[in-house]
């Protein structure tokens, strides 16, 4: 099987990539590396491995790579609010145009496994909860043209979208500007943490769990064909104020408070329900707190002004 990995050097691509080929899947990469970034460099040892040095937005070089992939696994986004808003021409582009002629253009024989994101649910009901059914309300740059896309994409006959929930834990290609990433770096650099909107809720998922529910996927065609997915840790439906105090089990000098004035310019308030993917087997593997424990003895390696996207 010929796997085709959009932005495959990426914080999830650099996790995903080589789980692919070692479970003997044939991968190819296209990546501009824009963050300079040396993540899949033991994956050139692998005779399975083709790296593509280019741009998503190229339609020469994809309309090439289309035509040789069984799966695409389209994940070269610019991501998050921030750093859309930052570069709004490149996000829309790359997030939006790029995808929908990627959709228009694969066969009805390809399959499309395309990560989307739950902070399309916005704030959720009046109980902000929120499963595949709920209405969506993207507040975002980036979560609007998630939503055009996914539209889009439940068009084809066999493709899949996951909302992911917010992604932790280390990568070779790191975040710190994620959230999770971010809290337990500033706990450790600065030893303390102001939140604004700290009752705010989101849903969580270990990126290791993220790399198993694309592998489950491929592996089960049947259950995913042409249908949408929450996938995050049912256990991590947490504020940002209780996802202080579980940092601060293991790093008990975290001190931290909540700003008496001031908006997150994110306004996601929401509660996932990840049951559907869980009624076909699958369930994430690794608790908030093992992932916390990870970054906490990890995160010092990393300098948060080379991995961040903004």
């Amino acid at each position: 099987m010929n796997i085709l990995v959009t932005g495959g050097a990426g914080y999830i691509g650099s996790m995903l990539v080589p789980k692919l080929l070692a479970d003997g899947f044939k991968v190819t990469v296209i990546d501009n590396f824009m963050y300079k970034q040396t993540s899949l460099a033991t994956s050139f040892q692998n005779p399975n491995f083709k790296m593509v040095y280019g741009d998503v937005r190229d339609k020469s070089s994809m309309s090439i790579l289309l035509a040789q992939a069984d799966v695409i696994i389209p994940l070269a986004a610019i991501v998050g609010a921030p750093a859309c808003d930052k570069d709004y021409i490149t996000a829309e582009t790359t997030n939006k145009d790029a995808m929908l002629w990627l959709i228009r253009n694969v066969s009805t024989t390809q399959r499309i496994i395309m990560p989307t994101t739950n902070s399309a649910y916005g704030s959720g009901d009046q109980n902000n909860f929120c499963d595949e059914n709920s209405p969506l309300n993207p507040l975002s740059l980036y979560a609007k043209d998630k939503v055009i896309v996914e539209n889009e994409l439940m068009n084809l006959p066999n493709a899949t979208s996951f909302r992911l929930a917010t992604v932790f834990g280390l990568s070779p290609r790191m975040r710190l500007d994620l959230l999770v990433n971010n809290f337990v770096y500033r706990a450790l650099s600065d030893g303390f943490i102001v939140v604004f909107e700290g009752y705010f809720k989101r849903n969580y998922i270990h990126i290791q769990d993220v790399v198993d529910t694309f592998i489950f996927a491929i592996k089960n065609e049947q259950a995913f064909k042409n249908e949408i997915f929450n996938v995050g840790l049912s256990e991590a439906n947490l504020s940002k104020l209780e996802l202080c105090h579980e940092i601060k089990k293991i790093v008990p000098s975290l001190v931290f408070l909540e700003a008496p004035f001031g908006k997150d310019p994110d306004q996601r308030n929401y509660v996932v329900s990840n049951q559907k993917i869980e009624s076909l087997g699958f369930k994430p593997m690794r608790s908030l707190q093992q992932g916390l424990r990870e970054l906490v003895a990890g995160i010092k390696m990393y300098d948060q002004k080379l991995f961040t996207n903004i």
